[in-house]
């Protein structure tokens, strides 16, 4: 397979400055172009399938979707490399009630609605906005680098999901699970529509808590009838109130039970209950019951066999039944109203100010009304049972496993499912009426009409709720119900990446119905992301402008650093707090991958990258960077296993930053500059360069792909692209501790002489010696110093290095020089003397303030880079801390080194 040409390939250079703009979206197309994300069915590959999360047909993508693109396709790009037939299915849903929105606004603004143009004219708008936005969410994903068939794109109204949906409630339908009933649901008056549970906000309202007096009925033969006082947050809805509760044990209210009340402004005799869902905490202990108008209530109502009466209407508007006074007032003009009517009638005892919840919907924002409403309910009560069971059983397996609680709380308590919605976009309920009301459930209308023995049928008019159709998203996009080629090859899929707000909007949904309809779990894991926030943990809006656009900083830093900066963030159970500063820092990250591939190709002389690397006869630098690549690998390997994506971030940039760049790197120069050459160091610098970028590619794609097509004898491991290149694994001949402990005291003793040679305020230019000794006798870490004394040399900066006895003191430096300096470090006495002094030819005022702000750098310094070297800091550290803990060490450096040259100009 090859890739189309790209400009700056067949050339090893690489630009001095760094620029993702300069590569990302050509990539992307050449990517695009070849088929390479193309899985195959059949296969003898093992399988590997994630279905997309679909998002909205019109949306744009927001900071949630760039964070679980990015896991899937670090996951999807991991799998493919690592030999897996990987299948990344793309689509989109048609959001009945967002997208109908949206195109209802448009006809609102033209000064026309959806039932001035009738279904038929309205649904086609609707088809004609998809088709001009649908190619916005394609666009969005390409930015993001998102590796998907696209050749298997799907969308939630396509012919062929379309009729996995009719099979689906037809095989529900007949089997009993759905019915068609009258029920208390959440309507919302401004979309016009019932709305399920789930797309119910709570929200926190400053509202009024009223107590009204209800006069008791029946009073005693000449005595006073008395009175009973209410409280309530919504007084319109007392209209509809039929009943009277306290709870069982409440004293106070025990000799009411078999009395009566008269309801005010109206006259309705309402009998007194006795229930223990009744709060007598709440307000005076007694509670109104409008079954027709609030869920609980509802419930109620059924335990005693209490009557409901409707006084709200599906427009928010009071009905006949509210009385004339308050028929056709808005709900909120009518509370005024009977406010201002109990108060004239001296009934109104109190009001209060009153914090409490109240249910808006999620869509519209405006408060949602409970109503009574004939719908399509579907009983899942035997569905969740199953995806109960295969949670605990472990075939479904949720990450973090902190939900499991959740999860098992939700499913031992659902509910029936409300699935229809009084909208005219979605998948209309395949169900037809004749003439006399029977009604006919089919897949078709010819099949109604077969079975009704009449064509003159009317179908019903709701359409599904859209979590219906995407809850057989993982299996209906495979071809479910036929048995296709995709489906037995890829189901069920591999894991599923979503955030946790929709675990059970979605997730459950997905289990239950995959369960019921395939025997198995649609996916054998769930890996549920925090939400994504701005920098100071609050939830983005548009209302508080902190909205980031992910587009926006693809364009501005690249959409590697954001990716990397998304997935460096995932930490189970957390939301993440986002600041355009840390995806600076992975742009940073970047800009030193490039300029370390542009050292390698410039230095690596007629090297190349080695498929296989035999570390034996190799220097300690060599086998001591093997090492640690093979741990790197699998570390990586196994918590990608684990999900633990930041920890995959977290090794990835130490081990790129730290050993690669900060060290091997240095330590590769004397060998490559021929100073002190050494066996095969380039070819093991280009061939760590080459795993490296293998093992970030499926976080970084572009940067990766862009710098290894240059890497000289890659065309062995792969000719076409670092998409399908082998995705490393541990080496284990690689792999030495004792090498790794020698080079760890090797690096800490030239850590040490360079914080000394900092605190000693010298001139790059000053003249050294280091002496170097054991502090017992017959350490071998010495002899491992002594055989690496030039390599210690060049690095240290000095003219001679030279070894001791255990114990021995440190030479003093010569008459004319400064202060010897010494230090012990993992056993070894370290010393550092000035050969001669020389002369900055300063004047000594000036001499003495640039020594002073030297020491203070010094101290600085050498506390940034005791952090930075210390391994504990570096394990648990967030990637984006350390990034900014390099990034400021440089920054001393870089003044250290801006002084030291101006004192040793005159040296």
């Amino acid at each position: 397979m090859t890739l189309p040409p790209a400009a700056a390939n067949g050339s090893e250079e690489l630009d001095k400055r760094f620029d993702p703009r300069a590569y990302e979206r050509a990539w992307q197309r050449r990517w695009a172009e070849s088929g390479i994300f193309r899985a195959a069915a059949p296969s003898p590959r093992p399988p590997f399938c994630i279905v997309i999360p679909p998002p909205n047909v019109t949306g744009r993508l927001h900071v949630g979707h760039a964070l679980q693109t990015a896991l899937e396709d670090l996951l999807t790009r991991w799998r493919r490399m690592s030999g897996d037939n990987a299948l990344w299915l793309p689509g989109t849903d048609h959001a009945g009630i967002s997208t109908q929105l949206m195109v209802e606004r448009q006809l609102a603004a033209e000064g026309t609605d959806r039932r001035a143009l009738g279904r038929e004219r309205f649904v086609e708008r609707m088809w004609a906005w998809k088709r001009q936005y649908h190619a916005n969410i394609r666009e969005q994903l390409d930015l993001l680098g998102a590796s998907c068939d696209w050749s298997r794109e799907r969308f939630t109204l396509d012919a062929g999901l379309s009729a996995a949906v009719r099979e689906a409630f037809v095989r529900l339908y007949d089997e009993g699970s759905i019915y068609r009933g009258e029920y208390l649901v959440n309507w919302s008056p401004v979309l016009g529509t019932a709305i399920s549970d789930l797309e119910v906000e709570t929200r926190t309202v400053n509202g009024k808590l009223y107590y009204i007096a209800y006069p008791l009925a029946d009073p005693p033969d000449g005595g006073e009838a008395g009175e009973v006082v209410v409280a309530t947050t919504r007084p319109e809805t007392m209209l509809g109130d039929t009943a009277i509760a306290f709870h069982p044990d409440d004293e106070r209210y025990k000799h009411l039970h078999g009395r009566a009340a008269v309801l005010p402004l109206v006259g309705r005799r309402l009998p007194f209950v006795a229930d223990a869902a009744v709060d007598p905490e709440f307000g005076t202990g007694l509670v109104k019951l409008t079954p027709f108008h609030d869920a609980n209530d509802f419930e109620m109502a059924r335990r005693h066999g209490l009557p409901g009466v409707s006084v709200i209407d599906q427009q928010g508007r009071m009905t006949a039944e509210a009385g004339p006074d308050f028929a056709g007032l808005d709900r909120f003009a009518a509370r005024a109203k009977v406010v201002e009517r109990l108060r004239e009638k001296g009934l109104l005892r109190k009001v209060e100010d009153h914090v409490h919840n109240v249910g808006h919907s999620e869509r519209s924002g405006e408060p949602v009304e409970p109503l009574i409403s004939t719908q399509w309910f579907c009983d899942v009560s035997g569905m969740a049972a199953r995806a109960l069971a295969a949670q605990r059983e472990g075939r479904l397996r949720l990450v973090p496993d902190s939900w499991e609680k959740t999860w098992e709380h939700w499913l031992q308590n659902i509910r029936p499912w409300c699935i229809s919605r009084q909208l005219w976009w979605g998948h209309q309920v395949p169900a037809w009426y004749t003439e006399d009301g029977r009604c006919f459930v089919a897949r078709s209308l010819e099949e109604a009409a077969a079975a009704a023995g009449t064509d003159r049928l009317t179908q019903d008019p709701d359409v599904l709720d859209t979590w219906f159709s995407s809850g057989l998203w993982p299996f209906s996009t495979l071809g479910w119900p036929e048995k296709t080629v995709d489906y037995a090859t890829f189901y069920p899929t591999s894991v599923l990446i979503t955030g946790y707000d929709i675990l059970f909007f979605w997730v459950a949904r997905m289990a239950m119905l995959a369960l019921h309809f395939t025997g198995e779990v649609p996916f054998a894991a769930v890996h549920l992301t925090g939400l994504v926030r701005d920098a100071a943990g609050q939830k983005m809006s548009k209302t508080r402008g902190n909205v980031l656009d992910p587009i926006e900083l693809v364009e501005e830093y690249g959409a590697d650093a954001v990716r990397f900066t998304l997935t460096s963030q995932d930490i189970p159970g957390r939301d993440i707090a986002l600041n355009t500063e840390q995806i600076a820092g992975y742009r940073a990250f970047g800009n030193k991958i490039w300029n370390a591939a542009r050292f390698a190709l410039g230095r690596a002389g007629e090297a190349r990258v080695a498929a296989v690397i035999d570390p034996r006869g190799l220097a300690a630098p060599e086998r001591w960077i093997l090492s640690r690549l093979s741990r790197l690998a699998t570390d990586v390997d196994s918590r990608l296993r684990a999900f633990r994506f930041d920890e995959v971030c977290n090794r990835l940039y130490h081990f790129f930053w730290g050993d690669l760049c900060d060290w091997y790197i240095e330590l590769a120069k004397p060998a490559l500059s021929g100073d002190a050459p050494r066996p095969r160091t380039g070819e093991v610098l280009l061939s760590v360069l080459d795993r490296s970028l293998r093992l970030l590619h499926p976080v970084m794609p572009f940067l990766t792909e862009e710098v290894w097509q240059r890497l000289p004898g890659r065309e062995a491991i792969h000719p076409a692209t670092i998409c399908l290149a082998p995705y490393p694994g541990r080496e284990e001949s690689w792999e030495s501790a004792e090498v790794e402990a020698d080079m760890e005291v090797l690096m800490h003793v030239v850590t040490r002489v360079r914080g000394l040679r900092a605190e000693m305020g010298l001139p790059p230019k000053a003249r050294l010696s280091l002496h170097l000794g054991a502090a017992a006798p017959m350490d071998a870490r010495a002899g491992f110093l002594a055989d690496h004394q030039h390599l210690i040399r060049v690095l240290c900066r000095v003219e001679a290095v030279s070894f001791r006895a255990a114990g021995a003191p440190a030479p003093p430096g010569p008459p004319a020089a400064g202060a010897v300096r010494r230090d012990l470090v993992d056993g070894i006495d370290v010393a550092l003397a000035v050969l001669a002094a020389g002369s900055t030819g300063m004047e000594p005022a000036e001499r003495e303030r640039l020594l002073r702000e030297l020491d203070k750098l010094a101290g600085e310094i050498d506390r940034a880079e005791r952090r930075l070297a210390d391994a504990g800091f570096l394990a648990k550290a967030p990637p984006a801390v350390v990034a900014g803990g390099r990034t400021r060490l440089a920054e001393l450096r870089e003044r250290q080194e801006r002084i030291r040259a101006s004192m040793g100009g005159g040296a």
